[in-house]
């Protein structure tokens, strides 16, 4: 039912104004005043008002305003018995929807009711997609409560409130576009242009056209203009993914628009501005790799300004319980399955598995299980051979003492003592991968 407001102080008008609209099957509150209309707002949910300009206590024009701070989702419809153009100008600014005479615009009443209810119900639904997002891309939506995802999570908290550059750090799957899309919604660029690119997946040529644009005729196939993500995402968020695969070329390019806010599309010969947050992302390790020249230094230290290393998953086991859950109830409503029950043994693999492809991965394997479950509950049998053979493949192996495996872990664990367990300095100085120092962590069982 569709409440509309009547605030009128001729009470034969609003009576009749009532029945009319009553006949419609809307719902109708009255009011005599501006007081009295203000207290029926707050006591209900009001759609529509239609409010005449001159009341007994203060003018419709004026009153609007206070009607759009307070419940900016209503529409309001002002009545007058003399039209007024100065008056009529006001009300459009002040935001009302539409300016009638009495008498005059009778037929239109219920008309202009119909598209004002239009607008709100519209005003409603984008709304509520605005709240959905928020919600999906909040960081209280982020799965998990171990102590090392919790902390993560903090950081990225205090840092969604600035404008500074984000690197995030960590292995493949563990959830870099999550967290992305978590700051961006925290941050004071809501609302506007959140654009992903993801370096990795063009050549050096398409991904320059990709991300500053390119003039039509720039080269061959550049049949029109075509606006880059750095265009896209002024005023918001420019998320670029696997930025370590960026040529460095590019790189150079990338660091004069950080610097600037200044930009030159393909084929353009005129600078333009963007106004934008970098989130950037790796799997590598940048410092690294600047030391070998594989990445820039500069743009190295401009992107690290807030470092973030996400934890890999056999770093956080406690969760895997709980995104098991999320999984599960996710792709049995996917597979039109009922909610199924996840047995012990089920979870007990899940939890001993080292998960090189971490979140991504188990979400992969969680899936496979939900279609092939042949029954109410998933056992270890609908899990793959390797996860429930894991123990036995990659268990404690013994090393010789005059084997080169043997040295390498002994090597690797002088490097974490020295470094105090931190894994990226040790990677560093062992000039090796992050993610191939936790796959040797792992199994070597350090």
């Amino acid at each position: 039912m569709k409440n509309i407001l009547i605030i009128d102080d001729e009470e034969k008008l609003r009576g009749l104004l009532a029945r009319i609209i009553n006949s419609e099957g809307f719902e109708v509150v009255e009011a005599p005043d501006l007081k009295l209309g203000f207290k029926k707002l707050e006591q209900n949910d009001i759609d529509v008002v239609l409010c005449d300009v001159k009341l007994p206590d203060g003018n419709g024009v004026d009153f609007l305003q206070k009607i759009k701070t307070n419940f900016p989702l209503t529409e309001v419809i002002l009545l007058t018995a003399y039209g007024n153009i100065s008056d009529g100008v006001q009300a459009m600014k002040n935001g009302a929807f539409d300016y009638i005479v009495k008498g005059d615009d009778n037929d239109k009443i219920i008309p202009l009711l119909y598209k004002a209810l239009e607008k709100v119900q519209l005003q409603k639904k984008v709304k509520q997609l605005e709240k959905r997002i928020m919600n999906k891309y909040s960081f209280d939506a982020i799965i998990g409560k171990s102590k090392a995802l919790l902390q993560v999570i903090e950081l990225a908290k205090k840092v969604a409130i600035t404008d500074s550059t984000v690197l995030l750090t960590g292995e493949t799957g563990t959830g870099k576009e999550v967290f992305a899309q978590a700051i961006h919604e925290n941050s004071t660029r809501v609302g506007k242009s959140f654009v992903a690119l993801n370096c990795s997946t063009f050549s050096k040529e398409l991904l320059e056209s990709e991300l500053f644009g390119h003039r039509q005729g720039a080269f061959t196939g550049a049949v029109k203009d075509k606006k880059g993500f750095i265009e896209e995402a002024n005023g918001g968020t420019l998320f670029l993914d696997e930025i370590g695969e960026m040529p460095l070329d590019l790189q150079a390019k990338l660091l004069r628009v950080l610097e600037t806010n200044e930009y030159i599309t393909v084929g353009d010969s005129t600078p333009k501005k963007s106004n934008f947050r970098l989130i950037a992302a790796t799997n590598r390790n940048l410092k690294t790799e600047s030391e070998a020249y594989r990445f820039r230094s500069d743009l190295y230290y401009r992107l690290n300004i807030f470092e973030i290393n996400l934890p890999p998953l056999r770093a956080r086991v406690k969760d895997i319980g709980a995104l098991t859950n999320f999984f599960v109830e996710k792709f049995s409503v996917a597979t039109n399955k009922k909610a199924l029950e996840i047995e012990d043994d089920f979870l007990e693999h899940l939890e001993k598995y080292s998960w090189s492809g971490n979140v991504r991965e188990l979400k992969n394997v969680i899936e496979r299980a939900v279609i092939l479950a042949s029954s109410n509950s998933l056992t270890a049998a609908d899990l793959p051979y390797e996860i429930v053979n894991y123990k036995e493949n990659c268990g404690d192996t013994v090393l010789s003492a005059f084997a080169i495996n043997s040295m390498e872990k002994l090597h690797i664990q002088k490097v974490l003592n020295y470094t105090n367990g931190n894994k990226a300095e040790a990677a560093r100085l062992l000039e090796i991968g992050i993610a191939t120092l936790y796959r040797k962590v792992e199994e070597y069982r350090i």
